[in-house]
């Protein structure tokens, strides 16, 4: 099966054929750099990451552009509030948000365009648009006249009266249609603006997409994204003054991603509930979090928990350790020529998920059905080795599973046994006890076994247990981990359904 897309223009999944065969053109919107990314950015960011990835490694060649917009109304109004210079509180933010993308693994695009470098492209599309009476002019504003453009309202799939009665629309006398949009806007004293045509002005937000994503993708391209609030009227803005001023196709393929709950509430400033990118962080391991955001089919809403999360970072420790365990098994050797039926085709499993509207919940699924056949065959090594696959199986094994997880998911990426061990003294910290306690308690326990006084040994085995310490008594010895907090549910990857069969 080839990868297969659902399209939010025609509401169904296609296949996946690019304009150019083996080259991929796509747009992802950025973000207006006013203030921080919250957890709804990440969403958008790491999924669209993924996709790159995943065409990538699908061996496309792809250009990738994501752009900022550096001038809007909110960062003037913001940096009015503060008294600050606009320019520069933009840039600041611009900096905020490459901290927090490193962070989460997210690559750089192929090209980051800002608005603000592109008012020459802004102002030939307008001129272009004036020039086809697509656009109006009034009062040094230029806006755009939906009523010449008959496809209007295709994406969000109503009814231009539907749309009227149903958004927000401001109200306002210069506008022969309600759902007019400017293109241009006149300068306002305290705002920033550029010289045009038509006076003093700044560009309104829909046609700085246009401009920057024709003039590094052409006429139509491929691929064109970002959260489904964008819909409308943003992204449907952006067909109809695209459109209207080529006379060709926009964009092939449409993609949003659904909203960010937090708590099962919506995310909102009003309630006060808006979660940082930054903030999550401080607790949250950059790449249990990503987990966390594959969680859910791209196009599901994600509700966001403190028991949500926790989830993610316990399944992601359960990754790892299958990591460490297939590494150990490597150096140990093994000696059978089968591998276990989770472990054949894995990769192909994943992929196939991966083709079905990139279904990460069911990719990860297959790295999990993977995970448990590698902690079996650790276990029946501590009895068999003539159980454990050879070397060069396990090798390859370790490439899919591993690799095929940091390559297209920006998961498993660190060292497996750095990561477990600072996931243990992470465990431990929250716990009330020391590492040099616990090991005190295991080597008295050991020495009680040795003298065979198996009610003491039983003694210890319950207060650590108590204290949230689990003991695995091996035939190289007794060791031990933190307990995960209940109640948690790290197996849902393994028993998820699909919401879009």
């Amino acid at each position: 099966m080839g990868l297969k897309i659902y399209n939010t223009l025609t509401r169904r999944k296609e296949d996946f054929e690019p304009i150019v065969p083996g080259k991929v053109r796509m747009y992802v919107c950025g973000v207006t750099v006013y203030d921080m990314c919250h957890i709804g950015h990440a969403r958008s960011m790491v999924l669209f990451d993924v996709i790159y990835r995943y065409l990538l490694t699908k061996g496309y060649e792809i250009t990738y552009v994501r752009n900022f917009t550096d001038v809007d109304d909110k960062i003037i109004n913001r940096a009015n509030e503060r008294g600050e210079n606009w320019r520069e509180l933009a840039e600041r933010y611009i900096k905020e948000f490459y901290i927090d993308m490193d962070a989460l693994g997210v690559w750089r695009p192929s090209i980051e365009p800002k608005a603000t470098e592109h008012i020459t492209q802004i102002q030939s599309l307008i001129s272009k648009l004036l020039e086809t009476e697509h656009a109006y002019e009034v009062d040094g504003d230029v806006m755009f006249s939906i009523d010449t453009f008959r496809g209007y309202g295709k994406l969000s799939g109503k009814r231009t009266e539907e749309l009227i009665s149903g958004a927000r629309v401001e109200i306002d006398e210069k506008k022969q249609n309600p759902l007019d949009f400017a293109l241009w806007k006149a300068a306002k004293p305290g705002e920033p603006f550029w010289e045009s045509p038509w006076g003093l002005g700044r560009p309104g937000w829909h046609i700085e997409c246009s401009a920057m994503s024709t003039h590094y993708l052409g006429d139509g391209f491929d691929i064109h994204g970002g959260g489904e609030d964008l819909t409308f009227p943003h992204h449907e803005n952006e067909i109809a003054q695209s459109e209207a001023a080529t006379g060709t196709k926009f964009v092939k393929y449409w993609i949003h991603n659904g909203f960010v709950k937090i708590r099962s509430e919506k995310m909102s400033k009003s309630l006060g509930n808006v979660l940082n990118i930054r903030d999550i962080l401080k607790t949250v391991r950059p790449e249990a979090l990503r987990l966390f955001l594959l969680s859910s089919h791209y196009r599901s809403p994600l509700d966001y928990s403190e028991i949500s999360i926790r989830e993610s970072s316990i399944a992601l420790e359960r990754l790892y350790g299958a990591t460490a365990a297939l590494q150990d098994l490597m150096d140990a050797g093994g000696t059978s020529e089968e591998l276990p039926e989770e472990l054949i085709g894995m990769r192909e499993r994943f992929f196939e998920a991966m083709d079905d509207d990139f279904n990460t919940p069911r990719a990860v699924a297959a790295l999990f059905e993977a995970a448990r056949a590698i902690n079996r065959i650790a276990s029946m090594e501590k009895t068999s080795r003539d159980k454990v696959p050879h070397r060069d199986l396990l090798s390859k094994v370790h490439e899919e599973f591993a690799g095929t997880a940091e390559e297209v998911l920006g998961v498993l990426t660190e060292d497996p046994k750095k990561f477990l061990e600072a996931a243990r003294k992470a465990g431990i910290s929250e716990l009330g006890i020391t590492v040099e306690q616990i090991e005190a308690l295991v080597a008295e326990r050991a020495e009680a076994r040795k003298k065979k006084d198996f009610a003491k040994a039983d003694e210890i085995r319950r207060e650590l247990d108590s204290k949230g310490i689990a003991l695995d008594d091996t035939p190289q010895g007794t060791t031990w981990k933190v307990k995960p907090p209940e109640p948690v549910h790290p197996t849902r990857y393994e028993e998820f359904k699909d919401p879009f069969p």
